[in-house]
């Protein structure tokens, strides 16, 4: 998230009393609804056989899929101060709702009540980590830039198990993923909190700052709930 990152290398007190609760509170809500709408579409493409076996059966379908909610992250964020408003939170909520569908297929490999199960621990940890992130005195500058070279480090691991095919390589992978982001959710919610110290209230850019906010929890929360499946899941049969 590049534009937050600009944003976040500002001199801003962590202590400033002009910390907007009403910018953190929109964050949230936003990354909220977004869990909803993909969570919805997971399930409802999940439950319906003839939408999930119409994926399974159209490779190039599948893959459209699999790839736009990639683009659409890097359309938010290199186009960030092209796009209107509007336009951001239709891409933010068409985003939503196609990560969700491709997020559908984990329910051909772990059962539901294996992934509710996750989905609350994911929940927990993620609440417990934002709180720190918030109420924490000390700067997580430094570790967000180390945590962000994991993850480099972990795509490249997972690309490189691909063609290894090693169980034993991607249960490491996983167990450092979890670590990883869990951390995030601490440096990205404290990031949040030092950018609502310094937008302006109500302008456009406050409102796009607060999905692309959004947008980063998100990230973190799925990807955590996605490492934490592959750890504690348990493959069907």
């Amino acid at each position: 998230m590049n534009n937050l990152n600009n944003y976040n290398d500002q001199s801003i007190n962590l202590d400033s009393s002009a910390v907007s609760r009403s910018f953190v509170a929109n964050v949230f809500s936003y990354m909220t609804l977004a869990l909803v709408i993909s969570g919805a579409a997971a399930y409802w493409f999940a439950a319906s056989g003839n939408l999930l076996a119409l994926l399974q059966g159209n490779s190039l379908l599948m893959w459209a899929v699999m790839l736009a909610p990639i683009g659409m992250v890097l359309v938010m964020s290199f186009a960030f101060n092209r796009l209107s408003l509007t336009a951001l939170m239709g891409l933010f909520l068409a985003y939503s709702l196609v990560n969700g569908i491709s997020l559908s297929f984990i329910f051909l490999v772990y059962s539901m009540a294996a992934i509710a199960k996750v989905f609350f621990i994911t929940a927990g940890l993620f609440a417990t980590m934002a709180v720190v992130g918030y109420t924490t005195k000390t700067d997580l500058t430094n570790l967000g830039s180390i945590l962000m070279m994991a993850v480099i480090g972990i795509v490249i691991a997972s690309l490189v198990n691909m063609f290894l095919g090693s169980e034993t390589m991607d249960y490491i992978i996983s167990c450092v993923g979890v670590l990883v982001f869990t951390g995030l959710v601490a440096y990205d919610t404290q990031k949040i909190k030092r950018i609502g110290a310094g937008v302006e209230y109500g302008t456009a850019t406050a409102g796009k700052l607060a999905l692309m906010g959004a947008l980063s929890l998100y990230l973190d929360f799925i990807n955590l709930f996605l490492f934490l499946l592959r750890v504690f899941g348990g493959r069907r049969d």
